[in-house]
């Protein structure tokens, strides 16, 4: 049976679109689940290679050193979405963090005084951002520069470079203390990212979200306040750093003005990991999570297996060079 021109075509053409949907269907499924396998390969080889790693002390451990990374996290998600960046969320971390034990000595002033004080620092920081994006037409970047730079200057003045320390015994339970054999900080967490996820994924505001970053223009031609969205994100933003400075401070019992210090960027590159496109549009509380937890294990990983501290920051280099790669690669 011969095959004329046409009937070769067609067939090729199948062909061509069946290979095209197998290969759009690994994409897809690399592109959702790739971070996940990676990270239980991670957990795999640790499970292996260090046999305290999977000890039920150690995992508490590990999760609660990231819940202060992991707060802060959750509130960057809302600004990189929108396509916008903080950098000021590690000095909001020491400002909140210092007004809050100044407010919080050992015989001093009522718990929740110190925390919605320390909240608002988060807010006001937060308000300045967005005036500065919102009304100053000035890019993220510099704009939280610029506020990064105010906040920190505010807590060195403030303090006049010192520490302050002998929190009160329920401001300290907030970083210390436990409820059964979960820490608080860990709770927060949990509870924090219950509810971004549930406004990011659930409500009108969340879908705006999304809408703002995927394309400011078209988001403003229907009718969305892209003013107030981008308001709300930087305002959100603000106060979820200022709740990590609190925990941070609770749990060291102390506050530097200099604490926080380069968590800008470990949360940068938790949110990325956790598949949060750097152009905007795309990205979840979910994914944030598993970022968090995946620079966590590493960390942890690397110290109980006496990896030099030099070669540390390098390895999150090479992780979140390795998750920009995959999310380009899904996009594309």
């Amino acid at each position: 049976m011969s095959l004329n021109t046409e009937n070769v075509m067609v067939l090729l053409g199948k062909a061509n679109l069946k290979e095209g949907s197998r290969g759009a269907k690994i994409k897809h499924f690399i592109g959702n689940y790739g971070i996940l396998i990676f990270f239980a390969l991670i957990v795999l080889f640790l499970a292996l290679a260090a046999p305290n790693f999977l000890t039920l002390n150690n995992i508490v451990n590990v999760v609660r050193q990231s819940s202060i990374i992991g707060i802060i996290a959750l509130g960057m998600t809302f600004i990189m979405i929108t396509a916008g960046i903080d950098l000021s969320v590690g000095s909001v971390v020491g400002l909140a963090g210092v007004i809050f034990a100044m407010l919080a000595p050992s015989s001093g002033s009522a718990f929740w005084i110190p925390l919605v004080v320390g909240l608002g620092v988060g807010l006001l920081v937060g308000f300045l951002s967005a005036a500065l994006v919102v009304w100053g037409k000035i890019l993220p970047f510099l704009a939280t520069l610029a506020t990064m730079a105010i906040a920190r200057t505010a807590a060195l003045v403030i303090t006049q470079g010192q520490v302050i320390s002998n929190l009160s015994a329920p401001a300290e339970w907030l970083g210390s203390g436990f409820l059964g054999p979960v820490p608080i900080p860990v709770i927060i967490f949990i509870l924090a990212a219950i509810v971004c996820d549930f406004v990011l994924s659930r409500t009108k505001f969340g879908s705006h979200v999304y809408a703002v970053g995927g394309n400011e223009e078209s988001a403003r031609k229907v009718g969305i306040s892209v003013r107030r969205v981008l308001l709300s994100v930087y305002l959100i933003g603000g106060v979820l750093a200022a709740l990590g400075g609190l925990v941070l401070t609770a749990r060291l019992n102390g506050a530097a003005p200099v604490a926080g210090t380069g968590y800008e960027l470990q949360v940068i590159a938790a949110v990325v990991i956790g598949g949060t496109s750097l152009f905007g549009g795309v990205g979840t509380i979910r994914g944030t999570v598993i970022g968090v937890l995946l620079l966590g294990v590493v960390m942890n990983g690397m110290n109980l297996l006496g990896v030099s501290s030099y070669f540390q920051l390098g390895v999150q280099g090479v992780i979140l060079v390795l998750a920009v790669l995959l999310n380009r690669w899904r996009t594309d």
